[in-house]
């Protein structure tokens, strides 16, 4: 199997966990916004950012570090430096774990008071802590398979814990509701305590097996040279993820508060912050499935090539991804537009309408952008990284703080959308320079959007005509994301937006990718 083909491959089996993941987490979404409503949902999301941050700051570089390090040291046949380098991190991370969980769970009503100028968070962070040495320490080993290119220990883990995650807040839920929406958010916060312990136990476990299989050679770097080759490419990496991590974090308090200003009430201003980022983000999220797969996939595959200095595969590799990521982007764009109304009702039972199509219209730059920070970062330019998440911070920040208060909830997405514009032209210039990319307007963006124009038109007057006439509003609603599937499927190949070689190395990378699962 070539690399091409290999990297879809890897790709496809994440996608599968993926996209049985994204399935399992709408059930459970939708669980919960029927049972805590948009309020409960706005008070959840003010401390996922707070998890993201304990994240970025424990593990985030180690992870893509040893993912990185493992696919070149592989590539070098250099198993023991693996090893070492495997070793160090897990330690790094499962220290840094036990420190920023220490300090979370003794500060966290400060946080949810004087941060988020909400006391009903408090206990949740408090309970929260306690995940995060397990988290950091998982996700560290999951970067170890990713690097050697091994998928299903990670795509089997990922859907494992979701499963967890739901049984567990499931059966506990109900105990915890007739205390309040405090009590609630905690219940849901114990399940992704269970979700974090289960994992770093399956990836232990999974790496345990592998190494009594392995061989193990002597390392040929020395306890300081291995330190410091990691350190070089995670403390950037680190030092990129937390300020992101905390600028969103500081985002998220602030859009509630500006709200108010904009003359809502505290009820009001967490009910639209909880529909926005709690129930429409997740939608437009879900069709990224497949590119978190590819990016997580690029990453040791661009590093790779990268070792050896195979420009050309680098290239064919970026050019590729760019397409499927405008193939999807571009199809979910239509679909969030077209069925705004019939997928918050048939999903959520409330009108997302206006925020669907809102934040639909950037699909397509939300996916390339996906895609395009695997390859920067399987290409090492962790510091443009860095640079790129400072100035959309900037932005984004800017525009809440000023207008938000005048435009209300339209203002942030009109930020989020210019930042994700001016990143992405950054982006791209950089990968012009680099290995001589060739921006491919009319395969990206002028195919896609003929297709996707095409199919969203004629299934929307098919669906108005016959489809919800005869099957109802949410069978038919199933009917017509189906049909519009196979009109944008095959317009694509009408307008030769994807070549029969293409099509070919799908189907060549399907057929191992299947039996591997």
């Amino acid at each position: 199997m070539s690399r091409g083909q290999k990297i879809v491959a890897g790709a496809l089996i994440l996608t599968v966990a993926g996209v049985i993941t994204r399935i399992l987490g709408f059930v459970y979404r939708v669980y919960m916004s029927n049972i805590i409503g948009a309020e409960g949902m706005g008070l959840y999301q003010l401390i996922m950012p707070v998890y993201s941050l304990a994240w970025a700051l424990t593990c985030s570089g180690f992870t893509t570090t040893v993912s990185k390090l493992t696919a070149q040291e592989k590539a070098k046949g250099q198993a023991g430096n693996v090893r070492r380098i495997l070793k160090l991190s897990v330690a790094a991370t499962t220290g840094l774990g036990l420190v920023t969980g220490a300090v979370m769970f003794f500060m966290s009503n400060e946080i949810a008071v004087h941060f988020f100028n909400d006391e009903r968070i408090g206990l949740s962070l408090r309970l929260l802590s306690i995940a995060v040495p397990f988290m950091a320490a998982g996700s560290c080993l999951r970067g170890y398979f990713l690097g050697l290119q091994e998928h299903i220990v990670p795509a089997i883990n990922q859907v494992l814990e979701q499963c967890v995650r739901m049984a567990v807040i499931f059966l506990i839920m109900g105990l915890f509701l007739p205390f309040g929406l405090e009590y609630a958010i905690a219940a849901a916060v114990i399940g992704i305590i269970a979700e974090e312990i289960f994992s770093f136990v399956f990836v232990v476990a999974a790496y345990k097996v592998r190494q009594r299989k392995a061989a193990r050679p002597k390392a040929e770097m020395s306890l300081t040279a291995a330190s410091g080759v990691i350190m070089a490419m995670a403390l950037p990496l680190t030092a990129n993820r937390v300020t992101g991590s905390f600028l969103a974090a500081f985002e998220n308090a602030l859009i509630p508060q500006r709200l108010q200003i904009y003359g809502m009430s505290a009820s009001e201003a967490i009910s639209a912050f909880g529909q926005m980022t709690g129930m429409a983000m997740p939608l437009i999220y879900f069709p990224s499935a497949f590119l978190v797969s590819l990016a997580i996939s690029l990453v040791p595959a661009v590093s790779e090539a990268h070792a050896v200095k195979d420009i050309r595969q680098i290239s064919y590799t970026i050019s590729k991804a760019m397409l499927f990521a405008a193939v999807i982007g571009f199809g979910s764009a239509s679909l969030f537009v077209v069925f705004s109304c019939e997928l918050g009702m048939a999903i959520y039972n409330q009108d997302i309408s206006w925020m669907l199509i809102s934040l639909g219209i950037m699909s397509p730059f939300l996916y390339m952008q996906v895609v395009l920070a695997g390859i920067l970062n399987g290409l090492g330019f962790q510091v443009f990284i860095f640079r790129n998440s400072l100035i959309s911070s900037v932005i984004n920040i800017v525009i809440i703080y000023f207008l938000v208060p005048v435009r209300g909830i339209d203002a942030f997405v009109l930020g989020w959308l210019l930042s994700l514009i001016v990143i992405f032209t950054l982006e791209i210039r950089k990968l012009q320079e680099s290995v001589e990319l060739s921006f491919e307007f009319g395969q990206w963006f002028v195919k896609p959007f003929v297709s996707c124009l095409a199919a969203g038109l004629f299934v929307r007057f098919v669906a108005n005509r016959y489809i919800f006439e005869v099957f109802g509003p949410r069978v038919g609603l199933v009917a017509a994301i189906c049909v519009f599937g196979t009109m944008y499927a095959f317009s694509i190949i009408l307008t030769g937006c994807l070549s029969h070689s293409e099509l070919d190395m799908i189907k060549k990378a399907l057929s191992p990718a299947k039996r591997a699962v």
